[in-house]
C-alpha cells in the first residue's frame, strides 16, 4: 500500500516554493506520495495519508491541524515565518527533518484543544474547536461588549470590554500573550481566560483545570454583538443574550518532535530573550528531556 504525506504550504512566497520542491524530492526518495493541500482544500477532499509536513508559520500549522483533525497523523512544522512557535525545524533543515519523519525518527507530542459551544437566546446551538484560542470580540468596533464570566456554573464577574480570549497552554504565547496573559508550559493541562481591555477592577487572567467549564455570557443589554474566531480561522456569531461555553477538547493535535529541547529553550530562542548573566548550570535530562538527579544550580 502506497504511503502518503500531506504537504501544507504557505503559498505565494518564493521560500515556500523552493522548500516544497525539496520536500517532494525527499518524499519521493523514501517512496512516499505527496498530497498537496491548496488554499481551498477541505479535509473531506483529501485521500488517506500517514504523515504531514507543514511549510510556513504558526498560521499554516493551524490550517494543517484543521485538515488533519480526527486523525492520528503527526504534524511536522518547518518554520518559514517569523516566530513559528509550533514549528520543529527551520528552512535550512528541511531535508534532514523530512528524512527523519519518513524513517520514524521522531517523537510525538500531544497538544490539548478547546471545544466551544454557543447557545443563543432562542436555544440555537453552534459548536467549534481550537488548538490555540477561542477569541470572543465585539463585532462593532465603535461599541462595547458587556459580558458576565463564570467558572464551573458559578458567576465570577461582569464588565464591559473589547472581548475575552480562552486559550490552551499552546495558545498562551499567541493572542492571550499579547493581551497580557501568562505563558503556560505546554505540559500544563489547563485553560486560560484573558479579558481584552476590560472596564473593571477585577478582570485578571485566569488559569483553570482541565475539567473546568468556562462560560461567557453576552448580556442582553450589551451595545455590541459578539463574534468568535477559533484559531483565527473559523467564525461563530454571538448575538446579545448568547452564552459561550468552553471546555477541554477530546481530540488533541499531535506534533512531531525531532529534539527533546525543553520549552524554556524554545521560549528563549523564539523570543530572543536575554539570558546573559545566568550562572546556574542546566539540569541534566534523559533522552525525553525530563530532569534527572544531579542537575541544578552551581
Amino acid at each position: 500500500m502506497t504511503r502518503r504525506a500531506l504537504v501544507v504550504t504557505h503559498s505565494g512566497r518564493e521560500v515556500a516554493v523552493s522548500a516544497l520542491e525539496e520536500v517532494v524530492r525527499e518524499l519521493a526518495a523514501a517512496g512516499i506520495e505527496p498530497v498537496h493541500a491548496g488554499e481551498d482544500t477541505e479535509s473531506a477532499d483529501l485521500p488517506e495519508f500517514d504523515l504531514a509536513v507543514v511549510l510556513g508559520g504558526d498560521g499554516t500549522i493551524l490550517r494543517a491541524a484543521e485538515l488533519t483533525r480526527g486523525t492520528s497523523v503527526p504534524l511536522l512544522g518547518i518554520n518559514l515565518g517569523h516566530v513559528g512557535f509550533l514549528a520543529e525545524a527551520e528552512r535550512d533543515d528541511v531535508g534532514d527533518a523530512v528524512r527523519r519523519l519518513t524513517t520514524g525518527d521522531f517523537t510525538v507530542e500531544e497538544r490539548g484543544t478547546l471545544e466551544v459551544r454557543v447557545v443563543g437566546a432562542d436555544g440555537s446551538v453552534q459548536t467549534g474547536w481550537a488548538l490555540n484560542e477561542v477569541a470572543l470580540e465585539k463585532a462593532d468596533r465603535s461599541r462595547i461588549l458587556e459580558v458576565a464570566v463564570g467558572v464551573d456554573g458559578h458567576p465570577l464577574s461582569s464588565f464591559g470590554c473589547d472581548g475575552v480570549v480562552a486559550a490552551t497552554a499552546t495558545g498562551s504565547t499567541a493572542h492571550a500573550f499579547s493581551a497580557g496573559g501568562p505563558v503556560v508550559w505546554p505540559d500544563v493541562d489547563g485553560m486560560i481566560l484573558v479579558p481584552l481591555a476590560a472596564h473593571a477592577l477585577f478582570a485578571r487572567p485566569l488559569v483553570v483545570g482541565p475539567r473546568s467549564r468556562l462560560a461567557v455570557e453576552v448580556l442582553d443589554r450589551s451595545p455590541a454583538q459578539g463574534l468568535i474566531t477559533c484559531d483565527g480561522r473559523r467564525r461563530l456569531e454571538v448575538p446579545a443574550g448568547s452564552r459561550v461555553e468552553v471546555t477541554r477538547g477530546d481530540q488533541p493535535v499531535r506534533l512531531a518532535r525531532l529534539t527533546p529541547a525543553p520549552f524554556t529553550t524554545r521560549l528563549v530562542n523564539k523570543f530572543d530573550l536575554p539570558v546573559a548573566g545566568w550562572r546556574g548550570r542546566p539540569a541534566q535530562t534523559n533522552g525525553e528531556g525530563r530532569r534527572v538527579a544531579g542537575g541544578g544550580a552551581s
